[in-house]
C-alpha cells in the first residue's frame, strides 16, 4: 500500500506527448513535476534538450518516446532516435515495438530489435523502457515478448502509449508481472485517470505509471487519505 502522498508522486512519468504541444506546455509540465516530485516527464523526443534545462537543478528525469507511437520505424531508426535523444539529455527511453511483427509471429526481429535499444541505453547508462501496445495483441504475444525482454532485460516493459485502442489493463500488468518477477519491472500507462486505477495497478506489481493525470491522482489520494 502506498503510504503517502510523495511515495505515490514518485510512481509518476508525468505526461505530455501531444502533437501540437508548445514550449509554454513543456514549461508548465516540468513546472509540475517539480512540485509534485514526479519521477519523470514523459515527452516526445523534439522537446528533449528543453526539458532537460528546464530540470538541470532537479533530480526529475527526462524520459524520451521513440518511434512514437506507432513503432513502425526500422530497427537502424530507432536505435539513431534513441542515441540522439540520449544525446540532448534523455535519462529514459520509451520505445514502441515494432507491433506488425509481433503479428507476424517474428519474435527473432522483436528480440533483435530489443537487443540494439537496451544495449544502447545500457552503454549510456540511461533506462529503458519497452512499450507492448497490448490492446492490439493476444495474452500469448504479451507473454512471448515479455519472456523475451527476461532474456534481454530491459529496465520495464510497458502496456501502452496511451494513443491505441486501449490502454493498461489490470490482467496484462498482472501477466507481464508473472512472466518478468523481479528480473524486470512494469510500467503501466494509457488511459489511468483515477486514483483507484492507479493503486489497483501498483497493487498488481506496477512499479512506474505513466499518465497525463498525475495532478489529479496524487490530489485524490490526498484528499482520501491525508485530510
Amino acid at each position: 500500500m502506498v503510504k503517502s502522498s510523495k511515495e505515490l508522486a514518485q510512481y509518476f512519468d508525468h505526461t505530455n506527448l501531444k502533437a501540437f504541444a508548445v514550449e509554454a506546455d513543456f514549461e508548465k509540465l516540468c513546472q509540475e513535476s517539480m512540485e509534485y516530485g514526479f519521477k519523470m516527464v514523459a515527452i516526445n523526443s523534439f522537446p528533449v534538450a528543453l526539458c532537460k534545462e528546464l530540470l538541470k537543478d532537479s533530480p526529475i528525469h527526462v524520459g524520451a518516446a521513440i518511434s512514437f507511437p506507432l513503432g513502425q520505424t526500422t530497427i537502424a531508426v530507432k536505435a539513431y532516435e534513441t542515441e540522439q535523444a540520449i544525446k540532448e539529455g534523455a535519462d529514459e527511453i520509451d520505445y514502441v515495438v515494432n507491433v506488425g511483427k509481433v503479428k507476424e509471429g517474428n519474435f527473432d526481429y522483436i528480440k533483435e530489435e530489443m537487443e540494439t535499444i537496451v544495449a544502447i541505453c545500457r552503454k549510456n547508462d540511461v533506462l529503458s523502457k519497452v512499450i507492448f501496445e497490448t490492446c492490439y495483441l493476444t495474452k500469448d504475444e504479451i507473454k512471448k515478448i515479455a519472456e523475451i525482454a527476461l532474456e534481454v532485460l530491459p529496465d520495464f516493459i510497458k502496456t501502452s502509449t496511451g494513443f491505441g485502442t486501449g490502454g493498461a489493463l489490470l490482467e496484462d500488468v498482472k501477466l507481464m508481472k508473472s512472466v518478468v518477477g523481479d528480473k524486470v519491472k512494469v510500467k503501466a500507462s494509457g488511459g489511468i485517470k483515477t486514483l483507484e486505477q492507479c493503486l489497483a495497478l501498483i497493487d498488481a506489481g506496477a512499479e512506474r505509471i505513466g499518465s497525463s493525470s498525475s495532478i489529479a491522482i496524487v490530489e485524490a489520494f490526498k484528499a482520501t487519505y491525508e485530510k
